[in-house]
């Protein structure tokens, strides 16, 4: 982070299962992250906020359901948090040597972007999160 004071405290937005949450999600982001005065990694934490945001719509928020966006400051950088209500979990797909599928990259982004990732468990559903430090 690069301010003198830190944050305190976790910002934290819901959003509905539709296509125009994963742009007000990065807005949001970049919202947050501009009140707290990241500068550093802002664009790696906001993509990782898009491809966290995109997965929850397409394989966690069940239909009439939405996902929580949550962003905490963790050190010297940013905890992205996306809670949803579906099952399953989530995994870095295996490697892709034609590079032929359109999608199922998200989490293999922000496995490279983040310093640590993972999943834990809420009732009903999973929290994806990852941490992105120096930002």
């Amino acid at each position: 982070m690069n301010n003198e004071t830190p944050p305190s405290s976790a910002r934290e937005r819901f959003y509905r299962r539709e296509r125009r949450s994963v742009p007000a999600a990065r807005a949001f982001a970049r919202e947050v992250l501009a009140d707290w005065g990241v500068r550093g990694r802002a664009d790696d934490v906001v993509l990782c906020v898009s491809e966290l945001a995109t997965n929850a719509l397409v394989h966690g928020v069940p239909p009439g359901r939405g996902f929580r966006l949550r962003l905490l400051p963790c050190g010297d950088g940013v905890r992205v948090e996306v809670h949803d209500s579906g099952g399953g979990v989530p995994a870095v797909p295996l490697d892709d040597p034609g590079g032929s599928a359109e999608g199922g990259r998200g989490l293999l982004l922000v496995s490279e972007l983040a310093n640590k990732w993972g999943v834990g468990e809420r009732g009903p559903g999973k929290v994806v999160w990852c941490e992105v430090g120096d930002a």
